[in-house]
């Protein structure tokens, strides 16, 4: 609200809107070169063995080094573990319109200094073991000013960005997001929930029962009825166990969920790998990503995902969500660190001392007021009050451009 009193809300969808198009542009003509025979390009094949979000953020992290390093992107998605019957693109929009795949032996491999080598072929980002500054959580210094100061998280507007000109819809795609849209009779407010039961619980992730995430819909509902009249509760669900929804609307009664049901079933194990279940995994994040607010697990690619794209509909959305378990990553990032402005001595077991300019590797955030992190070169590693540090920029040495 006082954004639209001293002017600030206008400013910034201006300056943030300036640099969309800037980055537009030049991933256009990064992508388009005159001559494809003589660009430098960089072959990213996408045939991790792992779920959609995982190899999305794959795809988004070659875009990038590609972005950075001024290489046109060779997207190879033969082999694609989804294999929909009409390929890439017959839902995404091509990379580029003039350079395709040729002889992959002609790629050599990338170790981040072979700028004169025309063809080089991009590991994955495990893989690299002399890390450039401009992996991820890196911004370009170049519009490092603008979204540092308008943007709550200047990463996550960059990656969010750059997956959206990644997943430009075929029209057939967006027709079929928008008739689902008018099926489900998708309105706001909404608020969008992704809750994980198959895959990677009590593996990479804990179960959280529904209650869990109910209780941050109603606090933003609660906090919305302040400022506007809300006569319909409405929660989008995205999830892989349908029986979900089914106890949703058992319990909570004085709400409205909405959620796909083709989508649930074909995201289930046993046909996850699918033309439908590819279908049924565009439309959640989809949906999600548009939603008002997210709930969700940020230790899945899909809340990630989601997340990232969401701050293509809004100027800055990077405060519109609730984590029920750690904070935003990106994988195979490099340090994310925080900076000491304000001493700290430990007041229990499992907290550590801070001074003033020491820097922390995070490792997470308990959502109770700490962080946990290991302080650089003094060794410990512990609980601190997450208010006694701030975020360190990271800026990196992306290529120069005009």
């Amino acid at each position: 609200m006082l954004g639209d009193i001293d002017g600030l809300k206008e400013v910034r969808h201006k300056k943030l809107n300036q640099l969309k198009q800037l980055l537009t542009d030049r991933l256009d003509t990064l992508q388009s070169p005159a001559d494809c025979s003589k660009a430098r390009k960089l072959l990213c094949k996408l045939n991790k063995g792992c779920g959609y979000g995982c190899q999305m953020h794959h795809a988004v992290y070659c875009l990038i080094v590609a972005y950075a390093t001024k290489r046109t992107l060779l997207l190879d998605t033969n082999g694609w573990r989804y294999m929909p019957q009409n390929g890439w693109e017959g839902y995404f929009k091509p990379l580029s319109t003039n350079c395709k795949i040729g002889s992959e032996s002609q790629a050599s491999p990338w170790d981040g200094h072979n700028d004169a080598d025309l063809l080089v072929h991009l590991p994955i980002s495990d893989g690299i073991t002399r890390r450039p500054s401009y992996l991820p959580l890196a911004i370009p210094k170049d519009m490092s000013e603008t979204l540092l100061t308008y943007h709550g998280h200047p990463f996550v507007w960059f990656v969010g960005h750059m997956m959206r000109y990644l997943l430009r819809w075929q029209s057939t795609t967006q027709n079929f997001i928008d008739d689902k849209k008018k099926e489900l009779k998708f309105d706001k407010p909404i608020v969008g929930i992704h809750v994980r039961r198959t895959d990677k619980i009590n593996s990479e992730a804990a179960l959280h029962n529904i209650e869990e995430y109910m209780v941050h819909v109603e606090e933003y509902y609660q906090k919305l009825k302040r400022t506007t009249k809300v006569p319909v509760k409405r929660v989008f669900i995205a999830t892989d166990e349908p029986k979900v929804v089914d106890e949703a609307r058992k319990r909570y009664k004085d709400y409205v969920f909405v959620s796909d049901a083709q989508a649930s079933k074909s995201a289930a194990l046993s046909s996850r790998y699918s033309d439908q279940s590819l279908r049924g995994i565009i439309l959640d994040i989809e949906i999600l990503a548009q939603t008002d607010y997210l709930v969700c697990t940020f230790s899945s690619q899909v809340c990630r995902l989601a997340y990232e794209i969401m701050q293509t509909y809004h100027d800055d959305a990077s405060q519109y969500f609730h984590s029920l378990d750690d904070i935003y990553y990106f994988g195979g990032q490099n340090m994310h660190r925080h900076k000491a402005i304000y001493p700290h001595a430990a007041r229990r077991q499992g907290e550590i001392d801070l001074a003033v300019g020491d820097i922390i590797a995070v490792a997470g955030n308990h959502w109770d007021g700490y962080s946990k992190g290991r302080v650089q070169g003094k060794g410990w590693d512990g609980l601190y009050p997450s208010y006694k540090t701030e975020d360190v920029p990271d800026i990196g040495d992306f290529a120069a451009y005009n």
